[in-house]
């Protein structure tokens, strides 16, 4: 399928009609909006093949949202803003899943909801029904709020084409006994209903005593000459019977399943060898981070409101961004000439269509490209290359989601031979498995066909339930977890320390960049100091203790300052206390420090646990609904080390606004990126907790997130080093730091007078200075720079370092730094102009094959 033939006037349903003897009669606008395809299905011959649906078919991001944005207004004008505001949009899985979004947007004062085929434990059905002539039947109504159905306003219903009206009288029946209402409006691309059909929804509504109005494109019918089903199964065989015979004999394609036959005269050519062949070389796969808004559900599968609308809109251009920086594309506002544009395709997959629709859409806003939107689909339909067939290639991959109906195949059409420079395939987390990695599996098909792939993983959105809720287990509490005091914190985590979790450091660089795993997944092989860095640690410690000792009391009474405030002294508590909740595991030793400091001060026992965050993929929402059943949220203070660029601070802040009453604000030790307003110290200096890995943080591991590991009900994942007892020294940190609390208490005092009177608004001075050596460096992701000395001896103690840069004159802060880089061979380049004591730059393009660091740009061979 060449872009000249994609190109030229020919009706995408020419071969079907001329095979069986289909046609379409109607409006003159149905032939620019369908095509046809034949099925493999029992139930159904011929497929209706939408040009603007985004399923099948790759299209213009834009034409597709306006497409169902234009069905949603003219909807809300129909009803009316009063009655428009009391309305529910119910969307189709998985076909209409996307185009049910985008007429929610239209109607802009209704939440939705689609309908789904996967089952979710814990969240009460509030509906089902069957769609009878479908491939897989069983439609789901899973809403995370159990009344949204129960309203008596209308209900809005919405599918890609309105055919027989059986799926939408199994609704309407079902949802009827259930909620009855008084009025109903069925929304579709196009209406191909034949007269009887017309009759029959007339006949039900005056049934049921309710309104039933349809909104659609277009309008027509479907001529089907008789015997046509037999005679399209047979049509189906023949061709992939020869499909088939010729791929066993042909060379090997990367898409065995797809098929060609040339654009012949006769009806009845014969299709010639497999149409699909890899484009060269395989393509690279890399994982780009979206940082997706917390708290957004990935779709409708469990509601979707005008709130969260407007949080995705807010979000949507800087995840393009993201996206656009991922593919090194140029800004929209470069002038090249059209067909030099590189010809980019988001897709989706199966009922997430709404997601990487409005990716694609904010993507065409900014990027000088071509882009294009579909999604993977369950349906199997016949491929045939010929510019008169909907159909033109089909990648054939094995389902990666675990779905509840078990293993078997998934498609892609259209893509293959498409002329696409780039893919962005945008998947849930549920859905990012070793299936979704392996050799057969989706990544590996388009990589086959395309330059590059990029893959974007959305969280799976999990539903607040009272049941989920009890489900929680207690805080894990040492000695059993961890080598601090039991009161000293309790764990929100579940203890993963029988899994073989780590990877060698240069292993998982390259997984994490190709896109082959997230850096959550697993861990790095526990860093083992040397002797001399190990007395380079406590020479370090007896230097800044009382330097750090200042922090924490600053930070400390800081907060207990301001959590009072904060809630008004709401409640029965006249003296409420914050509870401290630290983001393990860098925030965990600052943590007890404050509780520490609390109790020595004031006599108070502060609550302490400690929670996991993960970049890109947000707070443990489990943990936080423990935190809600137990305490105030309003006493809760988030606890970190230090700020870098302030990547976790905004992670934070967007992981809490769905949950009510928390503040996002993070109380950190060291604030050098000026990213928050409750801190210790605003300068960069050594705080030896940084220095070591788990030995500093009572023998527990960075935290772990895997779909395979971690189950909607549970904590996420840590381990606990109990081998590693002997190196422990966190304990001796924590005592150390303690001890000089006498003597910093007076200058504490009169820090924290100061700091109370004055203006500590964020400055966002070190995510600017982020951007800039980003750019400068050639490196073009921010996520590679991380600033400040807690930051770059994360990156020598866990990732693949490029360099590292020293604000010139910097002393003893970086001893250690300097040493784990000479350890590592990684050259320490002095700079001036730098916010922060330092800056550790992660390998760009990293792979095993990657060496050594001039300086310049690094620029893909």
């Amino acid at each position: 399928m060449t872009r000249k033939e994609n190109d030229d006037v020919v009706w995408s349903g020419t071969w079907v009609a001329e095979r069986l003897g289909v046609g379409l009669r109607g409006d003159e606008q149905l032939p620019a909006l369908l095509g046809l395809a034949l099925r493999r299905n029992p139930k159904r011959a011929h497929l209706l093949v939408s040009n603007v649906l985004g399923k099948h078919v790759p299209q213009s991001p834009s034409v597709v949202y306006d497409a169902g944005h234009g069905l949603g207004e003219r909807v809300r004008k129909l009803l009316g803003d009063e009655d428009a505001a009391r309305a529910v949009v119910l969307g189709y899985a998985e076909t209409a899943t996307g185009l049910g979004h985008s007429v929610a947007d239209g109607v802009a004062l209704a939440p939705y909801l689609h309908s789904t085929r996967r089952p979710v434990d814990g969240v009460e059905r509030a509906g089902g029904f069957e769609e009878s002539h479908s491939h897989a039947t069983s439609h789901l109504l899973l809403p995370e709020d159990p009344d949204l159905l129960a309203g008596a306003g209308p209900l809005i219903l919405v599918d890609d084409e309105f055919s027989t009206g059986n799926t939408v009288l199994n609704t309407i029946r079902d949802l009827h006994e259930r909620y009855p209402r008084d009025r109903y409006v069925i929304v579709a691309l196009v209406d191909m209903r034949a007269e009887q059909d017309r009759d029959r929804l007339e006949s039900f509504a005056t049934e049921i005593e309710a309104r039933v109005d349809l909104v659609s494109l277009a309008s027509g019918t479907v001529s089907l000459p008789e015997g046509v089903l037999e005679k399209g199964q047979a049509l189906v065989a023949q061709y992939e019977t020869r499909a088939g015979s010729d791929a066993a004999q042909g060379p090997s394609v990367a898409s065995p399943e797809a098929t060609q036959s040339s654009p012949a005269d006769s009806p009845d050519a014969a299709p010639s060898s497999p149409a699909v062949s890899p484009q060269g070389p395989a393509g690279r796969v890399r994982r780009v981070e979206l940082e997706w808004p917390a708290g957004v559900p990935d779709g409708g599968r469990h509601g979707f409101t005008p709130e969260h609308r407007d949080r995705l809109d807010a979000e949507a251009p800087a995840m393009a961004r993201r996206i656009a920086q991922a593919l090194d594309l140029p800004s929209a506002t470069a002038t090249r000439d059209a067909d030099a544009r590189p010809r980019i395709l988001v897709l989706g997959f199966e009922e997430l269509m709404y997601a990487p629709l409005r990716l694609g859409t904010a993507l065409e806003r900014i990027a000088d490209a071509d882009v294009r939107y579909s999604t993977t689909t369950r349906s199997p339909v016949l491929a045939v290359d010929d510019p008169g067939y909907a159909i033109r290639t089909r990648l054939v991959f094995p389902a990666h989601d675990d779905p509840a109906d078990g293993p078997g195949e998934r498609y892609a059409y259209n893509v293959a031979g498409g002329g696409f420079d780039a893919v962005v395939a945008v998947v849930d987390s549920v859905a990012d498995t070793p299936r979704l990695h392996a050799p057969d599996g989706l990544l590996a098909q388009l990589a086959a066909h395309t330059p590059q792939v990029v893959l974007a993983v959305i969280p799976s959105y999990t539903p607040h339930t009272p049941e989920r809720v009890s489900m929680l287990p207690e805080p894990l509490r040492g000695p059993a977890f961890s080598s601090y005091a039991p009161d000293e914190v309790g764990w929100l985590l579940q203890d993963l320390s029988d899994a073989e979790l780590e990877a060698p450091t240069e292993e998982r660089e390259e997984a994490i960049q190709s896109g082959g795993a997230h850096y959550a997944e697993s861990l790095p092989v526990e860093y083992q100091p040397s002797a001399e860095y190990q007395q380079l640690f406590k020479a370090a410690l007896d230097t800044s203790a009382a330097r750090i000792a200042r922090a924490v009391g600053t930070v400390t009474e800081t907060v207990l300052a301001e959590v009072p405030l904060r809630r008004g002294r709401r409640g029965t508590d006249p003296h409420p206390r914050p509870v401290l909740v630290s983001l393990a595991r860098a925030g965990t030793p600052v943590g007890v420090l404050m509780r520490r400091w609390a109790q020595h001060r004031h006599g108070i026992d502060l609550p302490h646990y400690a929670v996991s965050i993960v970049r890109g993929r947000g707070i443990d929402a489990n943990a936080l609904r423990w935190l809600q059943q137990h305490h105030d949220p309003a006493d809760v203070v988030f606890v970190d080390g230090w700020t870098g660029k302030g990547a976790i601070t905004r992670e934070l802040a967007a992981a809490v606004a769905e949950f009510e009453g928390f503040d996002p604000e993070i109380a950190v030790l060291a604030d050098p990126g000026g990213c928050v307003r409750t801190y210790g110290t605003r300068e960069d200096f050594l705080i030896p907790s940084a220095c070591l890995n788990s030995t500093v943080s009572g023998l527990i591991s960075r935290t772990v997130l895997r779909s395979d590991l971690v189950g909607p009900d549970d904590f996420h994942g840590a381990k606990f080093y109990r081998e590693l007892a002997d190196a422990d020294v966190s304990n001796h940190f924590l005592d150390t730091v303690a001890a000089r609390f006498d003597e910093v208490a007076v200058a504490v005092d009169a820090e924290v007078k100061e700091l109370l009177a004055a203006d500590r608004a964020p400055t966002w001075e070190g995510w600017a200075a982020v951007e800039r050596i980003s750019e400068e460096y050639g490196i073009h992701d921010v996520n590679l720079v991380k600033p400040g000395v807690g930051e770059t001896t994360r990156v020598l103690l866990r990732r693949v370092p490029w360099k590292i840069l020293a604000k010139r004159g910097a002393g003893a802060d970086l001893d250690h730094v300097r040493l784990l880089a000479e350890h590592r061979g990684v050259p320490v380049e002095e700079v001036d102009e730098l916010p922060y004591t330092c800056v550790g730059l992660i390998h760009p393009q990293y792979t095993r094959g990657a060496t050594g660091a001039d300086g310049r740009a690094v620029t893909t061979p």
